[in-house]
């Protein structure tokens, strides 16, 4: 079931997100950054930071009472920015990705916004082409990596974001 995030759900969404991009337990998914990246994706206080934004609307995948999977979306007027998007390591290839980005699309229609961009990381390749299938393009736009306090690239190629746009 897919139903806005709360500020309760800071923890739960935490693990879930670190536990899907970093460490150990990220490589049991396709969509590890764990050869590209050490340290947190995200803490507790850059998540609670994103409930203080009226902007900011997190999107949660619960099943069995869990917290299985979000999405960020963030109004930006025209437009909506998504991020964060994170499905459970052992869990991915099941839909809720899927799920949880026509919820996304859902999410910018009521707002009677018809565009969502996104930024990936430019040698995930095999995340980028995910995201074509899905019916977002290059749009040719690329931004710099920032990292944060807690990030550490090994990554042996420069790291940047490829935007990504979809009109729905």
């Amino acid at each position: 079931m897919i139903t806005t995030a709360v500020l309760d759900d800071v923890s739960a969404l935490e693990k879930l997100v670190n536990s899907a991009y970093r460490g150990e337990t990220s490589k049991q998914g396709w969509t590890t950054e764990a050869n590209l990246l050490q340290g947190k994706r995200i803490d507790t206080h850059e998540l609670s930071a994103l409930f203080q934004n009226k902007e900011n609307t997190i999107l949660k995948f619960t099943k069995d009472n869990t917290i299985v999977g979000c999405v960020l979306l963030v109004n930006k007027g025209d437009k909506i920015y998504l991020g964060m998007l994170t499905v459970s390591p052992n869990l991915q290839n099941s839909g809720i990705g899927k799920q949880l980005l026509k919820a996304a699309e859902t999410h910018a229609l009521e707002l009677n916004i018809n565009k969502i961009v996104m930024t990936v990381i430019s040698i995930r390749e095999e995340l980028i082409a995910w995201y074509n299938r899905h019916g977002f393009a290059d749009t040719g736009d690329r931004e710099p990596f920032p990292l944060n306090d807690t990030d550490a690239i090994i990554a042996e190629k420069p790291l940047e974001f490829v935007v990504l746009e979809k009109i729905v």
